[in-house]
């Protein structure tokens, strides 16, 4: 952290300072963090019905496993393009203080779904074991997102309190 060796956002540091703030509403990754977020979780649902389909039936390996693969590929491009969003708002692409553990637990999401690539690929686990490994990474997924959804709901909340209008997109990634 700047200037401090406190890890996280207190409660008495706002979310945004007023530059950061400035920055995340002029940045383009902005927008294109808002909409890759809910494409990403549509894609989950999606794929986490066709896995859970395929562990109960033997039925859709095929299109669970695609989903799997596209599924992280839109985890990839949501970390990649909310890395440059926090480099321009915070001034680093990953662990800025007010995204510390969303990033922290984000790491390990990466590291299941690239695990599943990596079993995918090589045939680690077997069919049935990278199923199971790719519901580890959506329940990884699962607590990353919820951590999102309480910031962005910290964050309005903070817009509210403030006498600064809301700008309807107050966390991005």
């Amino acid at each position: 952290m700047k200037g401090t060796a406190n890890t996280h956002t207190s409660a008495s540091r706002p979310l945004y300072t007023a530059d950061e703030r400035r920055r995340r509403d002029a940045s383009s990754w902005t927008l294109v963090q808002g909409i890759l977020a809910p494409l990403q979780f549509l894609v989950f649902l999606v794929s986490l019905w066709l896995v859970i389909r395929f562990l109960l039936t033997g039925e859709g390996e095929f299109a669970a496993t695609v989903s799997v693969v596209v599924k992280t590929f839109v985890l990839y491009t949501i970390m990649v393009t909310g890395s440059i969003w926090e480099k321009e708002v915070f001034g680093r692409y990953l662990f800025a203080p007010a995204f510390f553990w969303e990033d922290v637990v984000s790491m390990l999401v990466l590291a299941l779904h690239t695990a599943y690539l990596y079993a995918l690929f090589t045939g680690w686990l077997g069919v049935e074991g990278q199923m199971l490994l790719a519901l580890a990474a959506y329940a990884a997924y699962v607590v990353n997102a919820a951590q999102f959804v309480l910031k962005l709901r910290a964050a309005r909340l903070q817009s509210a309190s403030s006498s600064e209008p809301a700008t309807g997109m107050e966390v991005a990634q």
